[in-house]
């Protein structure tokens, strides 16, 4: 069987190179019906690539207002004789008495944004069905029947939540100009760059009359919730609809529903997380930066709504602690529940408003998770854990009882896994770090392996010890081929504090890259890895990680995956579409203030010294880093360096791969770069070629 794999492979790889010869739908409807037929024949003992395409995961949880329920959304990876695109969402009903799951969206449609109608009756969401005006706001019946629409906007909803049983308000972006409109049907579509944009405004729509209201104007409501009585909003609003402004210009406002009128609650500084009323509507609480050069939306925060004080008067709950958060709800009036990444780990905890300390809830290293939804002592969230990808996760605050509920993947039960495991060691200045390292399937004691190191994007982020496999993250794929995969959670990330981050700001690939260094020394004085097999990838601030590796550090790698990655910062901090957050929580000066400086962090200005073979990927459409970023790399090191260089464009990609026929190319393609030069006997360049294993590895 192997053999006829290999064949056909080789004859499919033919034909994609033959355009004119065979349609793209019908090559992959070939691949389709080929690992379909291998699956029945032979199942791997490790996970491999085609594998990553086969995960089923939970994305979100809502728990019905009687508590009978949780409805959920699972990810269903879109098979490749399908046109290309995302996942399909799916939607399901979980019955937490009897534990019976029920479909109640399925096929090639997605659902987002999961809620309950007030009565309990009906599960809503957002959805882009035909015929309608882009994404809408839908209910379904739990006894059954067919989705119905609670909007039919103009334009697209992108956020909502019921005021009371008969108010739904929402936010969509305000309608395109008769005259613009007029313009571009008359075939002139020119653009008029950051002058055209439409604002994100608030409505509010009568259920019973079919009448909508718009709430605000002139502002964009970039996130709200919604008062326990329904008569306020607190929104998070920002003078512009641009991405900088929904990342470091969103202040605090109240909304009346009843006069539509707005006045601004707090003068936040910088990034803004997300809020939530106290069941009594008394308290609001909300994440926040600490500050306007913090980079991480990790602190908590409670405002009293009847006694209102400003920003620097209120108690930071996260101050001291190890940790940032990143979600909150409400247990009761006076106790608040917050979600908090701690190094790897994930914990749950309650908090008392006023309280110097604590309760944790849910320890570290139990289960990974992002966002949790509750409601009167149940919480339910989306949770992960090394051996097993997202599955639905409840957790009884009395009895303290977590449970998972859901088995979307139990085939992973035949595939044998590496062994992964949070460490801890020390950087050079004696600052201990935290990571996750998966071990090779076939590890044995006495040998040395290959080294791929996975650096997570932001820096504002960090790795758990969670499922780590996907397209853009090698995980269990790495060790089905027997390397070992590195997970740093350098300084500068979050989860360790407001401290912890600070630590690289004005400073980029200063500690925080020696971290990285320091790590990989730590791997190979305990006899794990050998020094001349190391490979480094990631994507975004990883990929600029990777770039910086293969030119100023290009001694110490064999080999770098730089995915949506940063060249040159001089020119980036000219073409992102962040210019202030690069600014006001990264830089902290301009490049005319310190051109020198930003061209020292400058991967393009070491392109001279680079000898490692480099792979560089980036999405033609990306806003965040430029395209010619990658472009810039790519000249620099074709010119100046001695390794060999690759660079694969994805036309109408951003930044990341959406498509999923453009992240089988990656995680194809990456693989088998680091296999020619980590593991391959010869080191010349690797020749030019479309991926010729494409579902199996």
């Amino acid at each position: 069987m192997k053999r006829l794999i290999l064949l056909l492979a080789g004859i499919l790889t033919f034909l994609m190179l033959s355009a004119q010869v065979i349609h793209h739908s019908r090559i992959l409807d070939a691949i389709d019906r080929l690992a379909d037929q291998e699956e029945l024949s032979e199942q791997s003992s490790y996970f491999s690539i085609n594998d990553v395409f086969r995960l089923r995961t939970v994305a979100e949880t809502a728990i019905s207002p009687d508590k009978r329920y949780i409805a959920f959304t699972l990810n269903v990876p879109r098979p490749f004789h399908h046109q290309p695109g995302g996942d399909y969402r799916e939607l399901y009903l979980y019955e937490i008495a009897s534990g019976k799951k029920q479909a109640f969206v399925t096929g090639t449609s997605s659902v987002f944004s999961l809620g309950w109608t007030p009565d309990g009756n009906s599960i809503t969401f957002r959805a882009n069905f035909p015929k309608a005006n882009g994404v809408q706001v839908y209910a379904m019946d739990l006894k059954g029947g067919e989705a119905y629409p609670l909007t039919q906007h103009p334009t697209s909803v992108r956020q909502y939540a019921f005021g009371d049983q008969n108010t739904l308000i929402f936010t969509a972006i305000e309608p395109e100009d008769d005259n613009r409109r007029a313009f571009r049907n008359e075939g002139f579509d020119i653009e008029i760059y950051e002058e055209e944009q439409r604002h994100i405004s608030l409505y509010a729509h009568d259920l019973r009359l079919g009448e909508t209201r718009q709430l605000t104007s002139g502002v964009t409501v970039f996130d709200f919730a919604v008062s326990p009585d329904g008569k306020q909003i607190a929104a998070a609003i920002a003078p512009n609809n641009l991405v900088d402004d929904s990342y470091v210009f969103k202040r605090i406002y109240l909304v009346d529903v009843a006069s539509a009128s707005f006045t601004q609650l707090l003068d936040n500084p910088g990034k803004l997380g997300k809020m939530a009323w106290s069941p009594d509507g008394k308290h609001l609480a909300f994440l926040s930066a600490s500050h306007v050069h913090d980079a991480v939306v990790g602190s908590l925060f409670v405002i009293d709504l009847q006694n209102p004080e400003p920003f620097n008067a209120l108690r930071n709950y996260m101050q001291n602690m190890r940790a940032s958060a990143i979600d909150i709800g409400w247990k009761d009036r006076n106790t608040m529940l917050f979600a908090s990444e701690e190094g790897v780990d994930i914990v749950l905890s309650e908090q008392k408003i006023g309280d110097a300390q604590r309760r944790i809830l849910i320890e570290p290293a139990k289960v990974v998770f992002s966002s949790f939804d509750c409601n009167d002592g149940l919480v339910s969230f989306s949770g992960n854990t090394w051996q097993h990808p997202p599955e639905v996760y409840s957790f009884e605050l009395r009895r303290q009882n977590l449970s998972k509920l859901t088995d979307h993947n139990s085939w992973l039960g035949s595939i044998t896994l590496g062994k992964q495991e949070k460490i801890v060691y020390d950087a050079r200045d004696g600052l201990d770090i935290e990571a996750v390292l998966i071990y090779p399937v076939n590890y044995e004691a006495d040998k040395r392996y290959p080294l791929i190191v996975y650096i997570h994007g932001g820096p504002e982020a960090a790795n758990q010890n969670g499922w780590n496999t996907y397209y853009s993250r090698w995980g269990q794929v790495a060790a089905g081929r027997d390397y070992f995969l590195f997970m740093p959670n350098y300084r500068a990330g979050s989860g360790r504090g407001v401290d912890f981050t600070m630590e690289g700001f004005a400073d980029l690939v200063g500690k925080e890259y020696e971290d990285v260094i320091d790590g990989i020394d730590y791997l190979i004085e305990q006899g794990l890895v050998d020094e001349n097999r190391v490979g480094i990838g990631g994507g975004s601030y990883g990929g600029y990680f990777s770039a910086w590796s293969s030119t100023k550090y290009s001694e110490r790698f064999a080999a770098s995956v730089v995915f949506v990655g940063i060249g040159n910062q001089v020119s980036k901090r000219n073409t992102t579409d962040i210019p202030w957050e690069d600014y006001l929580v990264h830089w902290g000066f301009w490049n005319h203030e310190d051109h020198e400086k930003v061209y020292d962090a400058s991967p393009v200005k070491y392109a001279h010294l680079n000898q490692t073979p480099t792979l560089i990927l980036h999405g033609k459409d990306d806003p965040r880093i430029h395209v010619s970023q990658g472009l810039e790399l790519y000249r620099a090191l074709k010119l100046h360096g001695a390794g060999p260089v690759r660079l694969i464009l994805y036309p109408g990609e951003g930044h990341g791969n959406r498509k999923n026929t453009n992240r089988l190319d990656y995680i194809v393609r990456t693989m088998e770069w680091f296999d020619h030069y980590l593991k391959g006997a010869e080191k010349d360049e690797m020749p030019y070629k479309y991926p010729a294993k494409l579902l199996k590895n």
